[in-house]
C-alpha cells in the first residue's frame, strides 16, 4: 500500500510540474485580444507620442505582413530603413512612404529618432544586431529564428537583461495558431488524461528535387542549426507542453549538390529529412519527422495519445478528439472567433507604451528553441542523447 501510495503521489507531483512548466504559454495564448489588447488607449496618439520604428532588413514577410501591421497602429510610425544597399533601401521608404533611407544598418542605429527597430535580416545577423541596438537605447523585435546559435542567444538575452528598461520581443510562430488555443484548452480541461507520448509529422508533399535551387535556409553560415521548420514547430509545442529535457536525432541529406545563382553546384550543409526523438517534462516522448523528400505523404499530422483520449490534428488543421470508450474520433469544434490572432507589433508597441507585457515571444523562449534545435544538430552528428538546457 505504501508503494502503490508514493507511486501516486509521485505521478501527481509530476503531472502538476508538467502542466506548471506550460503555464505561462497557455495563459499568454489563451487569453482573447481584447483582454491582451484592454489597457492600450483607444485614442490616436499624437506624432509627439508616437513610437517610431527603424526596418533593418525589408524582405517580402517585413513588406507583405509587418509594415502594413505597424501602420494600423495610430501609435507608432516608421521613419526609417536600412536593407541591403541605399538603393534597395530607397526602393522601400518610396514603396511606403517611409521619411529616411539608410545604406547600412549602422547608420540607422545611429538615428536618434528611431526609437525602436525591426530586424528582419537573416539570423546570422540577429545577434549583431541586437547588440548595437540595445547598447543604442533602441528597443528590439526580432524576426524568427532568434540567432545561429544557442550561444548568441545567450548573448543577445544577457544583454536583453542588461538593458532591462528596454523592450526585447521575437516574432511567434503563426503557423499553429490556428490550432494553440483549442490544444492548450483540450490538454488544460483533461480531455486525454496524462499525456503518454506525441507524434508530429511536418513534410512538404514532394519528391527530392536533385536539381534544386540553393538559397540561404540550405547554408549553414546564414541559416545556423535550424533545420527544415523544426525551431518553428518547437515553439508552437511549447505553448502546449512546455519544453523538453532530452534529445535524440538522426538526419539525412537526400539531395546533398543543389544549384547557386550561378548555376553552379554546391554541397549542402542542411539535411532535407530529420527525426528526432525528445522527452517531456512528465516523461511523455514525442517523436518528430521533417521532410521536404516525402512525395505523395499524407501531409503535416499531429497525434496527442494519452490515458483517457486521443487528439488528432490534420493536415487543414481540423482537430479531432476520442475518449476512452469511444469507437472513434469525433471533430472538434474550433470556431474562428476563439483562434488566437498574430498581434506581435500591437504587442510589441504596448509593451513599449507600458500597458502590456510580452507574452509572444519573449527571448527566454528564443533562447529555448535555439538550444532545442541546436541539441538536434548535437545528436545527429554524435548519436548521443542530448541534454536540455544545454552547456553552452
Amino acid at each position: 500500500m505504501k508503494n502503490e501510495f508514493e507511486n501516486d503521489r509521485k505521478s501527481k507531483m509530476k503531472r502538476r510540474e508538467f502542466l506548471s512548466s506550460a503555464a505561462i504559454p497557455v495563459a499568454a495564448a489563451l487569453a482573447p485580444p481584447t483582454l491582451l489588447a484592454q489597457g492600450r488607449q483607444s485614442t490616436t496618439a499624437s506624432a509627439q507620442d508616437r513610437i517610431r520604428i527603424g526596418l533593418i532588413g525589408a524582405g517580402a514577410n517585413v513588406r507583405t505582413v509587418q509594415i502594413p501591421a505597424f501602420r494600423r497602429l495610430s501609435e507608432c510610425e516608421i521613419v526609417a530603413v536600412a536593407n541591403r544597399s541605399l538603393q534597395s533601401s530607397q526602393r522601400v521608404a518610396d514603396e511606403f512612404n517611409i521619411p529616411r533611407a539608410y545604406s547600412t544598418w549602422q547608420e540607422l542605429l545611429e538615428d536618434d529618432a528611431v526609437d525602436a527597430v525591426l530586424i528582419g535580416t537573416w539570423p546570422y545577423m540577429h545577434s549583431t544586431i541586437t547588440l548595437e541596438a540595445l547598447e543604442r537605447g533602441k528597443h528590439v523585435l526580432c524576426q524568427a529564428r532568434m540567432a545561429n546559435t544557442a550561444a548568441e542567444a545567450h548573448e543577445m538575452l544577457a544583454a536583453s537583461k542588461r538593458h532591462s528598461d528596454l523592450v526585447c520581443q521575437l516574432v511567434p510562430t503563426s503557423t499553429s495558431y490556428v490550432i494553440d488555443r483549442a490544444l492548450q484548452r483540450l490538454l488544460a480541461e483533461d480531455v486525454v488524461g496524462e499525456v503518454l507520448s506525441v507524434e508530429i509529422q511536418r513534410v512538404q508533399r514532394r519528391f527530392a528535387n536533385f536539381d534544386g535551387e540553393l538559397d540561404w535556409r540550405h547554408n549553414r553560415e546564414f541559416s545556423g542549426f535550424n533545420v527544415l521548420n523544426i525551431g518553428s514547430t518547437y515553439e508552437s509545442m511549447m505553448r502546449w507542453f512546455g519544453p523538453g529535457n532530452r534529445v535524440m536525432a538522426m538526419t539525412k541529406t537526400h539531395v546533398p549538390y543543389r544549384r547557386d545563382a550561378e548555376g553552379e553546384l554546391q554541397a549542402v550543409a542542411i539535411p532535407d529529412h530529420i527525426d528526432v526523438l525528445y522527452e517531456l517534462v512528465n516523461g511523455a516522448q514525442v517523436h518528430m519527422k521533417f521532410s521536404e523528400t516525402s512525395g505523395l505523404s499524407d501531409g503535416n499530422q499531429t497525434w496527442i495519445f494519452g490515458s483517457e483520449g486521443t487528439i488528432h490534428v490534420d493536415s487543414e488543421q481540423n482537430i479531432f478528439v476520442g475518449r476512452r470508450g469511444e469507437a472513434e474520433l469525433s471533430e472538434f469544434a474550433n470556431p474562428s472567433e476563439q483562434q488566437a490572432v498574430s498581434r506581435v507589433e500591437e504587442e510589441f508597441i504596448s509593451a513599449i507604451r507600458g500597458v502590456e507585457e510580452i507574452t509572444m515571444t519573449t527571448f527566454e523562449t528564443g533562447v529555448r528553441y535555439m538550444e532545442w534545435t541546436e541539441a538536434v544538430d548535437r545528436s545527429s552528428k554524435s548519436g548521443s542523447v542530448i541534454y536540455l538546457p544545454l552547456t553552452i
